[in-house]
């Protein structure tokens, strides 16, 4: 009787044991876990960032009487800001936040670097 007494305190005694290192170990994990979804989503806003400057580049060239080359596109968090060293006319101005609007994942446009004529 007192070997199984003995032997059933030290079970539970090593299964606390294990017990409580599992919770502190499970506590270790979530900040990286946190760590690792921040890094995540930070990606996934770089390369939708990237892809809506690619987007926004590409249709600026192809559009005809729109001056693609010269006009520089920047985007951060979904915000678009169109430049150019290069005057342009009003409504080629207009017409190229006009495009920019209309791609998928733009919030908003700036244009106040184009000079416009």
């Amino acid at each position: 009787m007192k070997k199984f007494v003995i032997a059933a305190a030290t079970a539970t005694t090593l299964t606390l044991t294990m017990a409580g290192a599992a919770f502190a170990q499970t506590a270790v994990q979530s900040p990286m876990v946190l760590a690792a979804n921040t890094t995540t989503q930070e990606v996934k806003e770089d390369t939708s960032d990237t892809w809506i400057t690619t987007k926004v580049k590409a249709d600026l060239l192809t559009e005809k009487g729109i001056p693609g080359s010269d006009i520089k596109v920047e985007t951060n968090k979904g915000v678009v800001s169109l430049s150019s060293t290069v005057a342009v006319t009003e409504s080629q101005k207009k017409m190229a936040v006009d495009i920019t609007k209309k791609i998928k994942g733009v919030r908003d446009v700036s244009a106040a670097g184009l000079k416009a004529e």
